[in-house]
């Protein structure tokens, strides 16, 4: 049987401590789970990867950005994500640094952590694997990886381009 394709953006949010932001989740997937707050596409209406952003931004966080605010980091595929979808997800930074913690919303609530606190938080486990790791790896840059998610719990990773921010 086919699983159906979702399409998301996730934002990777800085306060001026660079600390990221991150979203306790309150709905599925990954209920419980610490991760960038995002959402998915409306590819009905052939929403584009960065004007879902800004919508997300401007719904969960209450934060107008504009795509100019925002950096393209990686790119995840997800084959067979908990054995019911696939996913394709845009990791975008936020360029501009928040100032202030965004109010609890319907999808969860907020805090900064610091980039050494992560290990520590209950987390998805593909985030834990691959993606933080591949995210602090080219920040500034990019990547683009592909995740084969198995019934048995097992993920198969194979990074598909990693580009390192230039220096200077």
């Amino acid at each position: 049987m086919p699983l159906p394709y979702k399409i998301a953006t996730l934002l990777y949010c800085f306060n001026e401590r660079d600390e990221v932001l991150l979203l306790e989740r309150a709905q599925e997937p990954n209920r419980g789970l610490w991760s960038p707050p995002g959402g998915k596409l409306h590819t009905d209406d052939g929403e584009s990867p960065y004007a879902c952003a800004c919508r997300e931004a401007r719904e969960e966080m209450a934060l107008e950005i504009q795509p100019r605010d925002l950096h393209l980091t990686g790119v995840v595929s997800e084959h067979g994500f908990q054995g019911n979808s696939h996913w394709l997800m845009f990791l975008l930074e936020v360029k501009p640094r928040l100032m202030a913690l965004p109010a609890k919303h319907r999808e969860g609530r907020f805090e900064f952590f610091p980039r050494t606190a992560l290990d520590q938080l209950p987390l998805p486990e593909t985030d834990r694997q691959s993606i933080w790791p591949w995210f602090w790896q080219h920040r500034g840059g990019f990547f683009a990886a592909h995740c084969h998610c198995h019934p048995d719990g097992r993920n198969e990773w194979t990074l598909d381009e990693g580009r390192l921010a230039k220096s200077g």
